[in-house]
């Protein structure tokens, strides 16, 4: 049995189609990842699969229930990192886990025993006693962590669980998530648009505009790039990739003003490049140039055209006044 098993899953706020068609399936005990742009539509997916949204068509199953038609036992079945700070901040780290457990009807003695295990596990066993609001955003994010496994689920959902935090705390979680996963044998699925974070995951879906549009390992996806990558700041982008198309036979982009080129063997080629731009009539003004292996951004523009951003943020504002306006009415 699959962990999650989504087919056709779309979602429409009004006008807008926020999710469209997206299958895709998680084995057990695998870290899946959802990567793309700010309003790519991870987090209306995440929160499809967690039934806190109904999906306008399409099916999926969590854990083998069904999220329309039993949407009780899928909870049952998930634990949950919201991307927004869920904590009650006047609380102490044991109120908030206390009260997670009594909504899950957890025996005390079972509470106990789970609660201690998992903060010791992710270094809070300290500060189990003094409230959250004195929690740095790194703690609260792991403190979120143990509350979503404490029942027990058998897929933990992490929406952005690195959001905000400095690339130090960054590691740290990431360490805390690799430890859990081995010892509790819990299906990751997370969200991210952090390129490095995606890396961590056994296999990655990149969805855009509210479609996937690739899916498979890291190292898979990253040598679909076919090759280095080559960086150039030039004096003329446009006329630098003319040039290089016609003598170099390959088919650069240009990414917020910089020219990108495949190239196997870059650093032999590096020389080429430059000779090809300056030795052209009229020359052109080589102003940088860097070579590195592929990337995940690389594949992102290599099969949309353009690098991650937070030009997402737009249509997430979009879905969101939808929202609003669908429960005014």
């Amino acid at each position: 049995m699959k962990a999650i098993e989504a087919r056709d899953l779309v979602r429409r706020f009004g006008d807008l189609i926020a999710v469209n068609g997206v299958t895709f399936d998680v084995e057990q005990g695998e870290i899946f990842g959802f990567l793309g742009p700010n309003g790519a539509g991870k987090t209306t997916t995440i929160n499809m699969l967690c039934t806190l949204l109904r999906p306008t068509a399409g099916t999926a199953r969590v854990a083998g229930y069904d999220v329309c038609t039993q949407p009780a036992a899928v909870r049952r079945s998930i634990g949950l990192v919201f991307q927004d700070p869920s904590l009650d901040e006047q609380l102490t780290a044991w109120e908030n886990l206390r009260f997670h457990a009594m909504l899950y009807g957890m025996q005390r003695s079972d509470f106990e025993r789970r609660a201690q295990e998992l903060l010791a596990m992710v270094e809070l066993a300290d500060r189990t006693h003094d409230l959250v609001r004195t929690f740095s955003g790194g703690m609260k994010r792991r403190l979120e962590i143990v509350r979503g496994l404490l029942h027990v689920p058998r897929v933990l959902f992490l929406d952005e669980p690195t959001l905000g935090l400095d690339p130090q705390t960054r590691r740290h979680i990431w360490d805390y998530i690799f430890r859990l996963r081995e010892k509790e044998n819990v299906t990751i699925f997370l969200t991210t648009h952090y390129m490095e974070e995606a890396e961590h995951a056994d296999r990655i879906a990149i969805i855009d505009h509210g479609r996937i549009i690739a899916l498979d390992t890291p190292e898979n996806l990253k040598a679909t790039v076919g090759g280095d990558v080559i960086h150039v700041r030039t004096s003329d982008p446009t006329r630098a990739v003319e040039r290089l198309r016609t003598r170099l036979q390959v088919e650069p982009r240009v990414v917020d003003g910089v020219v990108m080129v495949e190239l196997p063997q870059g650093e032999r080629m590096v020389p080429q490049v430059v000779q090809v731009l300056s030795n052209g009539d009229p020359p052109l003004e080589v102003q940088s140039i860097s070579l590195r292996r592929p990337t995940l951004e690389d594949v992102f523009i290599k099969l949309t055209g353009r690098a991650i951003r937070d030009e997402g943020a737009d249509s997430m504002a979009r879905m969101r006044m939808a929202v609003r306006s669908r429960r005014r009415h």
